[in-house]
């Protein structure tokens, strides 16, 4: 089924559902195009399935189930370095695709699937990481145990901003701990998700252990509610993930939601300057913004406001262009919406008394006119009561907050609702422990902006920016994905002596 098509073009692919081993065709009456925002060219249409493919894929999950959960953890772990190795081998590939549907450069695309394959390549340490506890001889004869077992269908729900690295968060580490699993990429950029998915199959994930629908909130909330699935991760917006936590705690799921942020770089006039500066437009703007983790509030600590001009003029060096373009700095957004809300908060701003000290609204791209561009974007005299500060912008704007003392900028940081991630810049290792003991924040960088723990350790975000107590990957993700069983146990022989009856809970 085509799709309506942009002028020139003849053919548009459908993308497919993936259910129980089969690459299927929605019979759904609702699709979406899958556009490339520097180019409004249509590169595929995706569907919105239907309930009864929803119940499909999850039916399939629960059969599969009861063999994969028995399958011997070697088996899984190979298949794990089999999908690494195969992520290696086709990453350039996936890249370009990821780019064309996503905005972003070439280089950040690449960075977004190696930082999934980082937790593939954890995947493949299961052998350890879903190990029990023994104790012998807890009483006499008596010895106890705990098995970590999977718990069955799990479902994640994937964000726009990261159509590889969030995915390769989720149904790896589900699979490798034995559930099977339910993937709902973003329907705005699911291609390179998709290719991702293809590698799992050809690694050789059995049919039924993964799964694939499309769609939106009817297909969240069938996922949501259905009673064979038994954990949901969800990465996106606040709004739509306290929405899933809610739904789907009601219906006795486990759930990890990471949402919104805020994140905040306080900067100390000790810090190395270049380093700091270098760091602070590479956070703010990069992939235009559109990362939970950008920094997008930069607090400058007394004599630190004076490099308010020197990370003005590093801004505006900044080359946007299509993502594809070699040298670009700065991609489009994913939307025209998404353009006109970045641009609606800017107008803000300016409305509320800030002062814009580099405007990026305006900025026009040859050769890419039709683009969903905003160039970078730089607000001073910013107050904690405006828009700008109190909403996540999520496109290429920094706003500029200024006070006087270290004390000062931690309760600033501390008042703020989100707590995903926060970076301090400072020579001081006093400033630094102080910091890094007094905030209030899940994910803290010292001279780091954009503080993202390797896979060995567990994301955690906080607050307002994270429902449920489990990180996504690292051994918190194991302890998700997994049920904690503990046996104890006692062995008889025929010459043991009989101790009689015992009415009392102790054991003897």
């Amino acid at each position: 089924m085509n799709a309506s098509l942009t002028p020139g073009q003849t053919k548009v692919d459908t993308v497919k559902l993936l259910i129980n081993g089969q690459w299927v065709e929605s019979k759904t009456t609702e699709w979406r195009d899958v556009v490339n925002p520097a180019t409004q060219e249509v590169l595929a249409r995706v569907p919105f399935a239907t309930v009864e493919e929803v119940d499909a894929a999850i039916s399939a999950g629960q059969r599969a189930f009861k063999t994969w959960r028995d399958t011997p953890i070697g088996a899984r772990m190979r298949i794990m370095l089999k999908l690494q190795a195969l992520i290696r081998e086709h990453s350039k590939r996936i890249a370009i695709t990821l780019s064309a549907e996503q905005g972003k450069t070439i280089a950040d695309a690449e960075g977004d699937i190696f930082r999934g394959l980082e937790v593939v390549e954890h995947a493949c340490s299961i052998g350890s990481l879903q190990m029990g506890e023994f104790a012998e001889n807890v009483a006499g004869g008596v010895d106890t145990y705990t098995l970590r077992q999977p718990i069955g269908v799990c479902a994640g729900i994937t964000p726009f901003n990261f159509p590889a690295m969030i995915p390769l968060w989720m149904f790896p580490m589900a699979i490798v701990c034995g559930n099977t699993f339910v993937l709902k990429p973003s329907e705005q950029d699911p291609l390179s998700t998709m290719m991702l998915v293809e590698l799992a199959i050809e690694a050789g994930v059995p049919a039924g252990v993964l799964n694939v629908v499309h769609g939106g909130k009817q297909v969240v909330d069938a996922l949501c509610t259905h009673t064979d699935i038994k954990a949901i991760s969800f990465v996106g917006s606040t709004e739509v993930g306290t929405h899933v936590y809610n739904l789907a705690g009601q219906h006795g799921k486990r759930v990890q939601s990471m949402m919104g942020a805020k994140n905040h770089a306080v900067v100390l006039p000790d810090a190395n300057r270049e380093q700091t500066l270098n760091a602070l437009v590479g956070a703010g703007f990069g992939a235009a913004g559109q990362r939970c983790m950008a920094t997008s509030v930069a607090v400058l600590v007394g004599k630190a406001r004076e490099w308010l001009p020197e990370l003005k003029a590093l801004a505006a060096k900044l080359t946007v262009n299509a993502g594809s373009e070699p040298g670009t700095d700065v991609g489009p957004l994913i939307s025209k919406r998404a353009k006109e809300r970045v641009l609606g908060l800017i107008e803000s701003g300016i409305r509320e008394g800030a002062k814009l000290e580099l405007d990026g609204r305006e900025v026009s791209v040859p050769g890419y006119e039709q683009g969903n561009f905003v160039g970078p974007t730089l607000f001073s005299g910013v107050t904690t009561e405006m828009q700008i500060y109190t909403q996540e912008i999520f496109g290429p704007v920094l706003v500029v907050l200024e006070v006087d003392t270290l004390d000062e900028a931690i309760a600033l940081v501390n008042r703020n609702p989100f707590g995903n991630g926060t970076g301090l810049f400072t020579q001081s290792g006093a400033a630094a422990r102080k910091f890094q003991n007094e905030i209030d924040v899940g994910q803290v960088g010292i001279n780091i902006p954009i503080p993202v723990p390797v896979p060995y350790f567990s994301f955690t975000g906080s607050r307002g920016s994270k429902l449920g107590d489990l990180g996504p990957y690292g051994k918190q993700v194991v302890q998700f994905y997994t049920q904690t069983k503990t046996v104890t146990s006692r062995w008889f022989d025929d010459d043991s002596v009989n101790d009689g009856v015992n009415t009392t809970i102790s054991l003897r």
